[in-house]
């Protein structure tokens, strides 16, 4: 660095001021700080400054709102947005509005002043978008985490431009979801989306599918068919599991590339391919590449920009919100709404969900389908959830002397101690009537299944009358005739 650079540094957080500063100065720069939008209008006046390092929240103002009247006053004035609003839309605002770059907090400090000294570097020679996003967007990716951040930050530098994409990442861990975004909030927005899944078409249908037929290019082609490509024109072509492509489309694929241009099965006319490629796998390309089924020049040619997606047993923080977002969802959909209390969000985040973010939501809505109570604990999270998803080990059995011919006794002794054991704090006080009345609802519900729903006899077999009876099902709210039906 030939000159200290001159970088002003606003956030209402006189701690997050002083670390700022200490940190640029360190760096050999030159810093001048305010805790208002107003006092940086004053700095702006003076025509002071290289680089500005801003919050989001300010007492006076929004710092992406503020960022189009600064390049406006000071075009050469690149902008740093640092927020503790760690989402996607406010990392894709801040590049809209025509930030050099955002950083959620909190942040590494050799980041920060990595990311100034580049801002710096370019001072001027950086292109903004003057596009406003939408007030109150909502995106469909959810996640705090920092490996979320990460691809928050990716995803905002691409999403205006062209650029072809791909993303990696495990079966559930959201790879349409990013290929949405880069279309949604991209200049091919008002364009088509269309997606193709390789895996799930027959291999010899593949190259009809993307590119389409004309009427008697082979036995059956009544009619001319247009393909993904041709659909998706002026819009964004989502290539899913692309590494499940047989050798000959891909070869296909790979002039279509490199030309910008393809033809229909049977045809003599060439139509220009005016699409954005975003390609997604959960296969390991490279290993495809060496072992002779995959094309390298095509990995290439996809592999323009990479977003890798975490698992989410790699981002186990952002279990919490994702669970209650999946059952607000249920609840707006028509099912039953449900809470997690803390010893469900516990059990939650100690799961190794294989499945990913798919495998949550399928989870959340079970939940929300066949969990009586209203409020989900550990224990109830592990009876609707564990059983179906998890591995065999994991799954309560009880010993065989506790099951049908053993004592009912050591099986409701077993089930107590493991209930016990899995609570994150002592059991409430009432414990004694609580559990009786637990068990009373199953109990009446078994007696009228084995008696196909008649009272009389339910009464007979729990050995009390049928007035007793009536009353049980009522504070209960058994009804007779859906367990009969269900039964």
């Amino acid at each position: 660095m030939s000159a200290p650079a001159t970088i002003l540094v606003v956030d209402d957080d006189a701690g997050i001021r002083t670390v700022v500063r200490q940190a640029l100065q360190r760096a050999g720069h030159l810093v001048r700080t305010t805790d208002s939008a107003a006092g940086l209008w004053k700095l702006i006046e003076e025509g002071v400054g290289d680089v500005l390092v801003t919050d989001v929240l300010l007492p006076d103002a929004n710092g992406l709102d503020m960022i189009p009247l600064v390049t406006a006053r000071r075009p050469d004035l690149p902008v740093v947005v640092m927020s503790a609003q760690n989402t996607l839309s406010t990392a894709v605002r801040a590049t809209e509005q025509g930030a050099f770059d955002y950083l959620p907090k909190p942040f590494d400090l050799n980041e920060l002043t990595r990311t100034v000294q580049s801002a710096f570097e370019s001072k001027g020679a950086q292109n903004r978008s003057q596009s406003k996003a939408e007030e109150g967007e909502q995106l469909p990716m959810i996640g705090r985490s920092a490996a979320m951040q990460e691809v928050y930050r990716t995803l905002a530098r691409v999403i205006p431009t062209d650029l072809t994409v791909m993303v990696l990442g495990e079966s559930g861990t959201g790879k349409e979801l990013v290929a949405r975004a880069l279309h949604d909030l991209g200049p091919r927005r008002t364009g088509p989306f269309v997606a193709i899944n390789m895996a799930a078409i027959p291999r010899e249908l593949i190259e009809t599918e993307l590119f389409g037929h004309e009427r008697g290019a082979f036995t059956g082609a009544a009619a001319r068919s247009t393909g993904r490509f041709e659909q998706a024109q002026g819009g964004t072509l989502f290539l899913d599991e692309i590494g499940d492509m047989p050798m000959d489309a891909q070869t296909r694929l790979l002039r279509v590339l490199q030309s910008g241009e393809f033809m229909t099965v049977g045809g003599a006319r060439a139509l220009k391919a005016d699409v954005r490629i975003v390609a997604a796998t959960h296969k390991d390309l490279r290993r495809l590449i060496d072992a002779g089924m995959f094309r390298e020049d095509l990995y290439y040619r996809l592999n323009v920009v990479p977003i890798r997606l975490p698992p989410l047993r790699g981002r186990r923080e952002d279990i919490p919100e994702l669970a209650r977002h999946f059952l607000d969802r249920a609840a707006s959909e028509g099912l039953p709404r449900k809470t997690l209390d803390a010893s469900a969000v516990a059990w939650l985040m100690e799961q190794s969900w294989p499945g990913n973010v798919r495998e949550l939501e399928n989870a959340m809505r079970r939940l929300a389908a066949l969990a009586r109570d209203e409020q989900v604990t550990a224990a109830i999270a592990e009876l609707w959830i564990a059983r179906a998803d998890l591995p065999a080990e994991r799954v309560f059995v009880p010993d065989q002397s506790a099951t049908v011919g053993g004592s009912l006794e050591a099986l409701v002794g077993q089930w107590l101690q493991r209930h016990v054991a899995q609570s994150a704090r002592p059991p409430e006080d009432g414990l004694y009537d609580r559990l009786l009345a637990e068990f009373e609802r199953p109990l009446l519900e078994t007696a009228l299944l084995l008696t196909r729903g008649n009272q009389l006899k339910a009464a007979k077999l729990l050995g009390v009358n049928r007035n007793t009876l009536r009353k049980m099902l009522t504070d209960r709210g058994v009804e007779p005739q859906a367990v009969r039906r269900n039964g």
